[in-house]
């Protein structure tokens, strides 16, 4: 039997419930849905519209290994591969101790490491009522 093996990021639920055949299509799945499978439309729906659908196996790698040299712990790169901070605040909400640890004197590595994100994990899909907007 094998222990829990570690963390999934949202990318990692995303892509198994894609695997299985989960869609974003109301009409995806017909007839009697048991309760279990609504949870799990539910968190599909969820994730559809999170960074998550964006994102690939491999830029999540790429961020990790490039990444290393913020010496964030694994909670950290997990909320970042997560949420997706598009802005220094976001950063510093979930880098513990941030400007203690990324600002070092006339250093600061946070605008890096949101550079790092914005070349590295692909845009997140617009938000629905932002997209609603674009089209009036």
């Amino acid at each position: 039997e094998q222990a829990n093996a570690g963390v999934l990021t949202n990318f990692d639920v995303f892509d198994f419930l894609r695997a299985r055949g989960a869609t974003s299509d109301p009409m995806g799945c017909l007839g009697a849905v048991a309760p279990s499978e609504c949870k799990c439309i539910q968190v599909f729906e969820y994730l559809h519209q999170s960074p998550a659908c964006t994102q690939t196996r491999e830029s999540i790698d790429e961020f990790l290994e490039r990444c290393e040299k913020f010496k964030l712990s694994p909670v950290e790169k997990l909320n970042i591969i997560n949420l997706r901070p598009s802005n220094q605040p976001e950063i510093y909400a979930l880098v513990k101790e941030c400007g203690k640890r990324l600002v070092k004197g006339d250093i600061d590595e946070v605008p890096e490491l949101l550079e790092l994100v914005n070349e590295v994990l692909p845009q997140p899909p617009p938000k629905p009522e932002a997209a609603a907007e674009q089209h009036e």
